[in-house]
């Protein structure tokens, strides 16, 4: 397809047409399929079906019985697991639940109910619900369910733009130190969502020294794809050490789990912070429950066998799984879409999305004719806070779920979808 721009009206009058015919043919075979999130499929899954036997005693470390209550920050044999996986420190984490958003939820929790030391650990800061209303910065494209959560306890959203090597760091230093409502921002670090890129040193070192005029202010680091590589492995920078060595030991939270590393429903999440924060936050969780449920714990550790390198040579088993898909969509976006002017995207070096750019003011109407079509995406405007994309341009599209047959008729689907909403729109039909 050459560059739409280029041709004549009566080629482009010619090509939509044949956009229109190609949707209507397709729409025509009533398909129901779904790229709408980022989850699993049956052949990631199967991988981790040995977990559900992994379990021929019910007695952990030091002969606790996983059956029963109490330990309720986690297994001290999966703390040390997560510590070697991760470079987190096992003292200062807290382990339970199948979902790292629970934890995320807790934290804000704590912060606006209760407040939290300060990032030195010098003083106790007021909850957030005190005085104005919390800011927190978004890097956009982002991550929806970052922006909701934060939104559900009234924080005001603001946008920062997302770099290939993490935010735009000036821009969030400028907010930060001139505003002491600005009380956060959200990073993914390693494989953004939905861009999947690295997050720099460099900016990673920043984030830690940065100056905020609120004593309080908070790097909510979600390591949510840490060990998702899909080709050559990355790391993601040490956050809690930065913080520290920077005269900030108590400013960040580290953020994990493993729903996408073996079984979604039945994974367990971690939070680590610095240590005055997380003494302060097992306060908290001591009036929440009397301990999580430990048998994923101790199944994940036997599962792994306790060790690390484990964990990692099991991600290389889902890459295998997972690359081909990504693979497919990227080539198939090149075919379709290369030199048209119509449609680009960011190559992901790791993680879970494509994040795909169709042209400005298009984005809702392709998901809304996709929709109609038969394939679901994921709602044009989620990558943005308050699902307001300013220029209704970004899509992200999730390739883990379906197989390679149901992605090559969802992708038909889609490529349909971006043609006949982007020439029908720049020829005002």
């Amino acid at each position: 397809m050459p560059i739409w721009s280029e041709l004549g009206k009566k080629d482009q009058q010619e090509l939509l047409a044949e956009s229109r015919a190609r949707y209507d043919g397709l729409k025509a075979r009533s398909l129901r399929l779904d790229l709408s999130r980022g989850k699993p499929g049956p052949d990631a899954l199967d991988f981790s079906n040995g977990i559900l036997g992994a379990l021929e005693d019910y007695h952990a470390e030091g002969g606790i019985d996983v059956r029963n209550y109490g330990v309720v920050d986690g297994l001290p044999e999966l703390k040390r697991l997560f510590a070697d996986l991760l470079g987190v420190p096992a003292g200062n984490m807290i382990v339970g639940g199948n979902s790292s958003l629970t934890h995320m939820y807790n934290t804000f929790a704590m912060l606006y109910l209760f407040g939290a030391p300060d990032g030195m650990g010098d003083m106790d800061c007021r909850p957030w619900h005190r005085g104005d209303a919390a800011k927190i910065l978004c890097p956009v494209p982002g991550y929806d369910r970052h922006f909701n959560l934060s939104a559900d306890f009234g924080a005001k959203l603001v946008n920062i733009p997302m770099e290939k090597d993490g935010p735009d760091m000036d821009e969030a230093e400028r907010l930060a130190a001139s505003d002491p409502s600005v009380k956060g921002i959200w990073v993914v670090p390693l494989y953004s969502n939905p861009a999947g890129s690295v997050l720099s040193r460099e900016k990673a070192l920043r984030l830690a020294c940065m100056k905020a005029a609120a004593p309080d202010f908070r790097v909510f680091w979600d390591n949510a794809y840490g060990v998702h590589h899909l080709w050559e492995e990355h790391e993601a920078p040490d956050i809690l050490s930065m913080c520290c060595e920077a005269g900030y030991p108590e400013r960040a939270f580290y953020f994990f789990s493993t729903s996408k590393v073996n079984f979604p429903g039945s994974g367990v999440g971690l939070v680590a912070t610095g240590p005055k924060t997380i003494e302060r936050m097992k306060v908290h969780l001591k009036l929440q429950t009397i301990g999580f449920d430990k048998i994923p714990q101790l199944r994940t550790v036997r599962f792994f066998d306790g060790k690390a390198e484990n964990v990692r040579l099991h991600m290389t088993k889902l890459a295998k799984v997972l690359r081909p898909k990504f693979e497919f969509v990227m080539d198939r976006l090149d075919a379709e879409f290369g030199g048209t002017g119509l449609l680009s995207y960011e190559r992901p070096l790791g993680g879970y999305f494509i994040s795909v750019d169709v042209p400005e003011g298009c984005a809702k109407k392709v998901v809304e004719i996709a929709s109609e079509a038969g394939a679901a995406l994921t709602p044009a405007g989620a990558t943005f806070p308050y699902g307001k994309d300013p220029k209704d341009s970004n899509i992200r599209i999730a390739p883990t779920f379906p197989s390679l047959e149901d992605l090559a008729d969802t992708l038909d689907i889609f490529c349909a979808s971006v043609k006949l909403a982007a020439l029908e729109k720049y020829l005002a039909v």
